[in-house]
């Protein structure tokens, strides 16, 4: 059973699953450069003193995303 929720509400320590992309256009083609496809394990590492971006371990990567973005990206943190 899936859990889906979006990036950006994973904490620092968490890991997930992505399951979908909701973006489209440049941002979009931008997050499946980086790895952000189907199935692709995701940490969050971290957020900045302000709390925007976050910090995330992709594919051995440490990418920061702003929250905007990252609310574009489902995952399944039941995994």
């Amino acid at each position: 059973m899936e859990h889906l929720r979006n990036l950006s509400q994973l904490r620092p320590g968490e890991r997930a699953r992505v399951k979908r992309l909701t973006t489209s256009g440049a941002m979009r083609r931008r997050l499946l450069d980086l790895g952000l496809i189907e199935e692709t394990a995701v940490m969050c590492l971290g957020r900045s003193p302000l709390g925007d971006p976050s910090a995330y371990l992709i594919r051995g990567a440490v990418i920061a995303i702003r929250a905007r973005d990252s609310r574009q990206i489902l995952i399944d943190a039941g995994c």
